[in-house]
């Protein structure tokens, strides 16, 4: 199994930009709804840090409640986009589960835990904060851009037996987001604050900025990153 993608899914078609020297930790970046791992892939290429593996799967192709029915890459389905809106509770935790999965073969690939950092935007950030949260494993740290936490109402309660309490999230959105609202943004960094280490929270907020990335906000992921994953 060790080094065998295919045992796991979504390792096998995943865009992995390799470091250009020996490496020592990895970033596992999601997508948003309806995207790829490409873009996300060359955005990581041009804040690459020499050490570190940046490792960006696709979602599986599903119905989208919130889009009709119609079937593009989502981790989960989404029936809404406020915090009352119903849940795919179970689809969240299977996703959850897949890419705890890619963690681990990592991790028997020689990456420890501590060293490994998840991070995503829109729906894939607020998968890579859902699967940090439940993950016994301890993490580097997560990125959250322009995102929410998924089934917030189950914490704290469902980070009880989480390794993570301690873990630095960097959290950024932008302030005239029309998808999902900076205070949706305010109110999940918040909500986080008691899940974890209130002090390891940074929420930073960019004006102008819709629901995208801009640089100023890459510099600080880079930052973040680097922090976070120093070369050893």
């Amino acid at each position: 199994m060790c080094g065998n993608n295919m045992s796991v899914p979504l390792l096998a078609e995943a865009v992995t930009v390799s470091g250009t020297e020996k490496e020592t930790a990895a970033v596992i970046f999601l997508h948003g709804l309806g995207d790829s791992g490409h873009g996300w892939a060359d955005t990581m290429t041009a804040i690459q840090l020499p050490h570190v593996k940046y490792i960006c799967p696709h979602a599986p192709r599903i119905p989208v409640t919130l889009n009709m029915k119609m079937t593009m890459p989502s981790w989960f389905d989404l029936m809404g986009l406020s915090p009352d809106s119903p849940e795919d509770e179970a689809g969240i935790k299977r996703a959850a589960e897949n890419i705890k999965a890619i963690i681990d073969h990592e991790v028997k690939n020689g990456i420890p835990a501590n060293r490994v950092m998840l991070g995503g935007f829109s729906q894939g950030g607020a998968l890579s904060l859902y699967t940090a949260l439940t993950c016994q494993q301890q993490l580097a740290g997560v990125v959250a851009l322009s995102c929410w936490l998924p089934l917030h109402k189950s914490f704290p309660q469902a980070a009880s037996t989480s390794g993570n309490r301690d873990m630095p999230i960097l959290q950024c959105h932008g302030e005239m987001d029309p998808m999902i609202p900076v205070q949706f943004g305010a109110m999940t960094a918040e909500k986080l604050k008691i899940i974890v280490n209130p002090q390891k929270i940074t929420f930073r907020t960019y004006p102008g900025l819709m629901h995208s990335s801009c640089p100023q906000e890459m510099a600080a992921v880079k930052e973040f990153i680097e922090k976070q994953l120093p070369r050893i």
